[in-house]
This record gives C-alpha cells, sequence and structure tokens, in this order.
C-alpha cells in the first residue's frame, strides 16, 4: 500500500506522517518514509539528524546508479522505519516532481520498492502543481492533514481536486481528513458537509506534538520516558488501523473557491450563539488555533 500525505505547509504533516508510520510499523508493518521537501526534514522526527538526500547521493555519484547501494540512500529510523529523502533542486530552479521520479527509479533499482508493506509519501506545502502531486501517481490513498482555520481547509479543498484529476488515470483514493491540533471543528464539519469526505481523526492541542517536533522524537519514543503521553500514541494507531482496514476510500469533488470562500465566511460572520462563540469562531478562521 502507497500513502500520499498532503496539506497546508506548516500544518504538521511530517510529524503527523511520522507517528503514522511507527504506528504502522507497530502494527506489523514494514514501512517506508520517504521525504518529498527540498528541505530534506520530513524524516527528522524519525532519525534525530537531517539525513542525505537521493538527489545529494545520485550527483555525488555523477548519476551513475550502478555504484549506489541500498544503505546509501535507506537509512533506519525509530520503531524500524526505513527512511528515506528525496531532497530536491536548488531553489528558484528545477521541479519537485522531476526529484520525486528519480527516487522511485532509484528505489526500483534497488530493488527496495516493492519490499515494504507501507510507502508513505510525506508531500511538501500545499501548492499542487503538477509536479507536487507526482507523488500521487504512485499512491493507492491521500491522507489530507488540515486543521480547524480557513487556510488549511482551502488548501485541502485545492488538493481534493488534484485527486479528482489524479483518479481519472490512476486507482487514486482519498482515504480522508486528519484534524491536527485543533480545539474545535466546526469549519471542518462545514466543509465535510459540503464536500463529502471522511473524516479519519481529529487530534486535539497537545504540545507535547510540537515539542515532539523539536526533539527529534516521536510521541512513541518521548512514551518511553513520558508514559502519560501514552493516550497520544492511541491517536495515531487508530489512523493506522483505519489506513490497515483498506477502506474504500472515495473520488472527491471540490468546491468552487468562491463558493467555499462564502460557505466559511458566512460561518464566520454569522455563528450560532453568543459573543465567545462568535470570537473564537473567528480565530479558528483566521488560522489563530495553529501552535
Amino acid at each position: 500500500m502507497k500513502i500520499a500525505v498532503y496539506g497546508k505547509g506548516g500544518i504538521g504533516k511530517s510529524t503527523t506522517s511520522c507517528n503514522i508510520s511507527v504506528a504502522l510499523a507497530r502494527r506489523g508493518q514494514k514501512v517506508l518514509q520517504i521525504g518529498c521537501d527540498p528541505k530534506h526534514d520530513s524524516t527528522f522526527t524519525l532519525t534525530g539528524f537531517l539525513i542525505p538526500t537521493i538527489i545529494d547521493t545520485l550527483q555525488s555519484k555523477d548519476y551513475h546508479y550502478e555504484d549506489i547501494w541500498p544503505e546509501d540512500v535507506i537509512h533506519k529510523g525509530y520503531g524500524g522505519v526505513d527512511c528515506v529523502e528525496a531532497g530536491g533542486p536548488p531553489a528558484g530552479a528545477g521541479c519537485g516532481g522531476y526529484v520525486v521520479g528519480e527516487t522511485v527509479k532509484l528505489l526500483k533499482e534497488l530493488n527496495a520498492f516493492y519490499e515494504y508493506d507501507i510507502i508513505l509519501f510525506d508531500v511538501l506545502g500545499d501548492v499542487v502543481c503538477g509536479g507536487f502531486a507526482a507523488p500521487l501517481n504512485y499512491a493507492d490513498y491521500c491522507v489530507i492533514i488540515t486543521d480547524n482555520g480557513f487556510d488549511a481547509l482551502f488548501a485541502a479543498n485545492r488538493i481534493t481536486a488534484s485527486i479528482r484529476e489524479k483518479a481519472r488515470t490512476h486507482p487514486l483514493r482519498l482515504a480522508g481528513l486528519v484534524g491536527n491540533r485543533t480545539s474545535r471543528r466546526d469549519l471542518i464539519n462545514k466543509y465535510v458537509e459540503a464536500c463529502p469526505m471522511p473524516v479519519i481523526e481529529v487530534l486535539p492541542i497537545i504540545e507535547d506534538i510540537r515539542v515532539s517536533r523539536v526533539k527529534g522524537k516521536t510521541l512513541f519514543e518521548m512514551v518511553g520516558s513520558e508514559p502519560s503521553l501514552n493516550y497520544v500514541c492511541n491517536y495515531y494507531l487508530g489512523i493506522a488501523d483505519q489506513i490497515l482496514s483498506q477502506p474504500e476510500g472515495i473520488v472527491p469533488k471540490e468546491i468552487p473557491d468562491r463558493e467555499l470562500f462564502s460557505l466559511l465566511s458566512d460561518l464566520y460572520l454569522n455563528p450560532i450563539g453568543g459573543g465567545g462563540q462568535k470570537k473564537k469562531i473567528q480565530e479558528n478562521f483566521l488560522g489563530f488555533t495553529r501552535i
């Protein structure tokens, strides 16, 4: 099974991806996480350092694939999760989609691409052009990370459009949304009411999730010294269980941009409840719930 994780930049995709990868490994799966971001920091929470990228390794070998060994590009992370960072072209040059293609090509050359039960692509940002959408060419499912803010849901809607487009030619389905670090879900509920799709899980605001990223550790590793965090791990195990159930998934139909803006702004301007409720909805709309 191949899963592509998308969402607005800064929404917590990499932290969520790393914890889902460990949860899948805890369920007995052989997991490879591929970071698809020139910053090459997707797997930092799993390894505790910035591992060499595929592109760096290819350049050092003058693009002679036959001179590269699996251990040159595949690094062991926490919980037995294998980690790869695709890297990317220099800032302002080249295409991220090309880099993803080269990464898959090399892993196939190394007979590694088909050795895993789960491959998880952690994809940068929320601008889903043809290059950024490249991991969808290989994915069985897409998972969108969002929060209860307007910007994140607007990005999710654009990603939804890309999934629909790719599903025309690939066996791709949307597994659902994961709400990350949000104390409310009123805007999420409004969105999925208008654009039906599964909500896999909504994680509350938990400071330790943010701290785990800074420490370079997953929540599963942190729970060894802080047993009180075990309940947080259960969120990720629940997400893993839903993925492993091989959900039917959907081919979503996005909402036109202006219609989505009107939908969410109506809730923002005319909330149900008193002034305190209105203030909270306004904060959600502006994205203030993110840490």
